[in-house]
């Protein structure tokens, strides 16, 4: 059975905002990460990957973000336990709120980067570089639309 986890790449103008993750957690402690989290269990839910993604947002770093966000890619790995973890990432536009570290033992920090600046920083692991390029490349459609009307 896999664990089913959710990830916020969450924008405001050309930059992202992205965690470096607490020492404490036992996955990828003290790498570059966009917020996210497990999908807990809902019962009966719709959107439960986009409600679950929302929900990791603002208890990490009391974020939100505007309207609607967009699927940007999933993947799968293996921890190093054995267990198997599907993980999806969703693109959105913070709100206007300003985040800050919420819960220390998932977040050490947070960071305004550009997409430049996270593919070049010494703690981002290979997935979260290919998430940023994906969510990147949506990111610049996305802004494009509105100006192409």
């Amino acid at each position: 059975m896999f664990i089913v986890n959710v990830e916020a790449a969450v924008y405001k103008g050309d930059q992202w905002l992205i965690i470096e993750r607490s020492l404490k957690e036992d996955h990828a402690g003290g790498l570059l990460a966009f917020v996210g989290g497990k999908v807990d269990s809902a019962g009966e839910s719709i959107n439960v990957l986009e409600e679950s993604v929302k929900r990791e947002l603002f208890e990490e770093v009391g974020a939100t973000v505007k309207g609607e966000i967009q699927y940007v890619r999933s993947t799968s790995f293996t921890l190093s336990d054995g267990r198997e973890v599907i993980d999806v990432v969703f693109l959105g536009e913070l709100d206007d709120c300003t985040p800050f570290v919420k819960s220390p033992d998932e977040v050490e920090s947070l960071h305004w980067l550009s997409e430049e600046e996270i593919l070049n920083h010494p703690k981002t692991p290979i997935w979260l570089t290919e998430s940023i390029k994906e969510a990147e490349t949506l990111r610049k459609q996305k802004q494009a639309i509105p100006a192409a009307q």
